[in-house]
């Protein structure tokens, strides 16, 4: 038999090579391109999880109310069309409601008591009433104040002022939240207008809701 030459033995390893080569190919081609696949989706879960975090997380910041202006543009209720009005204070809302029967005639912004201070229950407006006092004990004081429960004890009254009378800012930008020491905190011109026209012995009801 004759002896293969050193150019067939060199044909024969290249083929051999190409063979190997070929089946590393076909190997890899099958398994990288999955490895990769798995890669890319765990990076799209990850990618969807963080952005679903990320959409909850926001929360929206409440508006600050202007405190010096009336809280509705329409003008104020005309009582003499009105005989038979209520006040009624929604602490769940921060809300006083001028009202005739169910009817809402005006809506005001307000800051009740934070830690339950404020009571509920039915109460009318009560004599005394004035352009604006102080509490050195409470280091704060109000405008155009109306009593309705406690002969002055609880309170419609403007956001808190300081002992020269000057208004707190920091304060009154919390009109809309419960804020008070158990007083009714208003903007300055609802609780002026509340304190020039609302009469004695007008219903006033408090509530949670």
């Amino acid at each position: 038999m004759k002896r293969p030459d050193k150019k067939h033995q060199v044909l024969v390893i290249l083929v051999l090579t190409a063979a190997l080569l070929g089946i590393s190919a076909h190997y890899l081609s099958i398994n990288l391109p999955q490895q990769h696949h798995d890669e890319v989706a765990t990076a799209k879960t990850k990618t969807q999880r963080t952005s679903v975090k990320k959409a909850v997380t926001p929360q929206k910041k409440q508006a600050t109310i202007d405190w010096r202006a009336p809280s509705e543009t329409k003008p104020y209720p005309d009582l003499k069309q009105h005989s038979h009005v209520t006040l009624e204070v929604a602490q769940g809302k921060q809300r006083v409601y001028v009202k005739d029967g169910k009817t809402t005639l005006y809506t005001m912004y307000a800051s009740t008591g934070i830690k339950h201070t404020t009571p509920n229950g039915k109460f009318a407006i009560q004599a005394e009433r004035g352009k604006s006092f102080y509490n050195k004990k409470l280091k704060e004081g109000a405008n155009y104040w109306t009593s309705w429960s406690g002969h002055g004890v609880y309170l419609f009254h403007s956001v808190p002022t300081t002992a020269k009378g000057h208004y707190k800012a920091k304060e009154a930008e919390k009109l809309g939240t419960k804020a008070s020491h158990g007083c009714v905190r208003l903007t300055i011109p609802d609780a002026k207008w509340i304190n020039q026209h609302i009469p004695y012995g007008t219903k006033v009801i408090v509530h949670d809701p």
